[in-house]
């Protein structure tokens, strides 16, 4: 084994992921197929670390390894040239951000009023007027009018 070849485990440990994870990767083609020692054991340029990394940090920020795959390619294919498909790709991610945040924010702020007010039995909460989780509209119409929670 060459300084410059690493083996299975010292690029997952340096990757900061499991050897399953570097061989499934292997598998789905987002890595190349490692060259072999003559006694079989996969061997890996620093080149593999950088791409774990980055299919990682790509992961991290939303993209679904069918995504990265996609993306890998085709910077495969653009030598040296910008990739205009990843602008439109990054963008609809922001957008998908945008819209859980919005989401979680609505979430936030239904459990803060629940907190607040006191609410520790659902059902109960459910059939109050004043019960700030905003199922309450699907509660029976037969409310009873009781302090809330």
């Amino acid at each position: 084994m060459t300084g410059d070849q690493l083996r299975s485990g010292q690029v997952a440990d340096a990757a900061g992921v499991n050897i399953q994870t570097l061989r499934y990767y292997e598998r789905r083609g987002l890595l190349a197929e490692p060259d072999r020692s003559p006694g079989g054991h996969r061997l890996y340029s620093e080149e593999a670390v950088t791409a774990l990394r980055v299919i990682k940090a790509a992961q991290r920020l939303g993209f679904t390894l069918e995504e990265v795959a996609e993306l890998l390619e085709a910077g495969r294919h653009r030598h040296g040239r910008r990739l205009p498909g990843l602008q439109d790709r990054a963008a609809a991610k922001l957008a998908e951000v945008d819209a859980k945040i919005a989401d979680l924010t609505t979430v936030r702020t239904a459990l803060a009023a629940a907190v607040d007010a006191g609410c520790d039995d659902l059902t109960v909460c459910a059939s109050s007027p004043c019960c700030p989780i905003p199922f309450t509209n699907l509660a029976e119409e037969n409310r009873h009018a009781g302090p809330c929670c």
